[in-house]
């Protein structure tokens, strides 16, 4: 006997920048243009609907063998996502470059995240929960998330600390950031939290803001054993360490991890 043909029905959205978002509901070719998205598509047990993926989508490591790659977060290869004939694509505000996605909302439903707290995040889980159906799943999730972070309490006092994300020029994580929001919550206290979003440091500046604690990150710049030295010789009273950036600044499904790593991280302070 021949089953009857599923047809989607439109699903009207609100986007986290506020746009109005028209998904065939439920979508089944979505393409993902950020990495921590992509993982928690997968985690939300749609490995077989997400059909496109950027090249730094490396969780789950499967991901760019079952979907096809389609470039970069801010280089998109507009032809290879023609081809796959999307009915979904989830972007970033930050991540993602605007006259790209653009061009994708045009032809394609482009739902867009806007992150710069673990509440955004939450609500962004439960948000592609929601329009990919997949709520339940999602729902605990983000509870599960929420709760882990609910139990983060400092075991110390806050410690003035720096958290880095690039080298040459020196740029670290300020206010209005994810990362920012994150170390709050770990109870650390980001020294340069008076300027906004990711601003460029001299030297000069890192001895003058006394930093007792230097967080370097894994990403975007992968900081490694051997700039240790470079950051002590600044701030030679400072504790310099490397940190795993994914578990800092990762919104989705990686969440999970981050409050066990941060009250890991607070104690060996």
């Amino acid at each position: 006997m021949q089953l009857p043909t599923i047809h989607s029905l439109p699903l009207t959205v609100t986007d986290q920048l506020g746009r109005r978002v028209v998904v065939p509901f439920p979508p089944q070719r979505i393409v993902s243009l950020v990495p921590s998205q992509t993982e928690l598509l997968f985690d939300l047990g749609l490995s077989e609907r997400v059909v496109g993926v950027t090249k730094f989508c490396i969780h789950p490591p499967e991901a760019r063998q079952s979907a096809v790659v389609i470039g970069g977060t801010k280089n998109f290869d507009f032809e290879k996502i023609a081809a796959l004939q999307p009915d979904l694509i989830l972007g970033n505000k930050e991540e993602n470059y605007r006259e790209g996605i653009e061009e994708l909302a045009a032809s394609y439903p482009v739902w867009i995240s806007d992150i710069a707290t673990l509440f955004d995040a939450l609500t962004m889980i439960r948000q592609v929960g929601l329009l990919t159906g997949t709520a339940a799943r999602a729902t605990a999730l983000a509870t599960e998330i929420e709760n882990s972070f609910a139990s983060l309490s400092a075991t110390q006092p806050p410690l003035p600390t720096a958290y880095f994300i690039w080298r040459k020029p020196y740029m670290v994580a300020a206010a209005n950031t994810f990362i920012d929001d994150i170390l709050r919550r770990a109870g650390f206290v980001n020294i340069f939290a008076g300027q906004q979003r990711y601003p460029k440091i001299t030297p000069a500046q890192l001895a003058a803001a006394q930093p007792q604690q230097i967080l370097l990150s894994s990403e975007p710049y992968p900081f490694r054993e051997k700039h240790l030295e470079e950051f002590r010789i600044l701030c030679p009273t400072a504790t310099v360490r490397l940190v795993d950036g994914e578990l800092f600044s990762w919104y989705g499904s990686r969440l999970r991890y981050s409050a066990a790593y941060l009250r890991q991280l607070a104690i060996g302070s």
